[in-house]
C-alpha cells in the first residue's frame, strides 16, 4: 500500500514545485550572501581589534550556517518521510 502526500489535491502540482523550488533557491542563496559578509566582517574586525563587532559577525555566520542546513536538510528529511510511507 503506497501512502503519500496528494500534491495533486492542491491544484496545479508544477506550481506547487516552482513556488518550494524557488523559496529553497531564495533561502540558500541569501544564506551563502550572508555567509560571506559575515565572513569578511569577522575577518576585518578581528584584525582591527574590534571584538564586539567581530563576535556579531561569527554569530551572523553561524545564524546563516544553520538556516542553509536547515534548509538543506529539510528537503531530505521530507524525501525520507516520503520514502519510508512507500515502504509501510
Amino acid at each position: 500500500m503506497n501512502i503519500y502526500p496528494d500534491f495533486g489535491a492542491l491544484g496545479d502540482n508544477t506550481t506547487l514545485h516552482n513556488v518550494i523550488g524557488a523559496l529553497l533557491t531564495f533561502v540558500l542563496v541569501t544564506a551563502v550572501l550572508t555567509m560571506l559578509i559575515s565572513a569578511i566582517t569577522w575577518a576585518i574586525a578581528t584584525a582591527n581589534g574590534n571584538h564586539t563587532t567581530a563576535t556579531k559577525a561569527r554569530t551572523g555566520l553561524l545564524v546563516a550556517l544553520g538556516a542553509a542546513t536547515l534548509a538543506g536538510a529539510g528537503i531530505t528529511w521530507l524525501n525520507w518521510l516520503i520514502a519510508l510511507g512507500d515502504q509501510l
